[in-house]
């Protein structure tokens, strides 16, 4: 039985917001949890609070001179990170399987462009993507609406130009 640092803690912590804005946890679980972790003295204490609550690997994509492309029904993971050389990334969650109410993209697009399309209603903050001769386009609402998905979208496209958009509605 180890002693547990502040460090241990505030991971903790991280873990347990991260897993209730994810809508893994409700209210109930996310203060019973925290309570849990604030209060631990050990790491026997300390591990029922975030046992469960794996942290998110991040799903890489990349190519050197071809597009990366994702669209139709394909599951997009939380953390995501697209890097390409020379090519276009169109990533499509429109109509993509999205079980967090949160997602991190990372684009790192040498002398290419990007492309991501949100579901209606989702909405997208871009203000930590960096480019020097491309530009950044956001037409989707930059804070979250209640239930709706957010995606914050980082990264550098020097070259490049990332227009981030809501889906188009389907007239029948």
């Amino acid at each position: 039985m180890s002693a547990v640092s502040r460090l241990d803690q505030e991971r903790a912590v991280e873990l347990i917001q991260h897993a209730y804005a994810d809508g893994r946890l409700d209210p109930a679980e996310l203060e019973q949890r925290l309570e849990l972790a604030l209060t631990a003295t050990s790491s026997t204490e300390l591990r029922p609070a975030v046992a469960d609550l794996r942290e998110e690997q991040v799903v890489r994509l990349g190519s050197v001179g071809g597009n990366v492309v994702r669209t139709g029904d394909w599951l997009v993971p939380r953390r995501l990170s697209v890097d390409s050389e020379y090519g276009k990334a169109r990533l499509d969650l429109s109509r993509a399987h999205i079980p967090y109410a949160w997602i991190d993209i990372e684009l790192r697009l040498a002398y290419g462009s990007a492309t991501i399309v949100l579901p209606a209603g989702a909405s997208a903050n871009a203000d930590g993507v960096r480019t020097e001769w491309g530009r950044v386009v956001c037409r989707a609402a930059g804070r979250p609406g209640p239930g709706r998905l957010h995606v914050n979208v980082t990264g550098e496209l020097p070259y490049g130009r990332l227009t981030i958009r809501n889906a188009r509605p389907t007239h029948r």
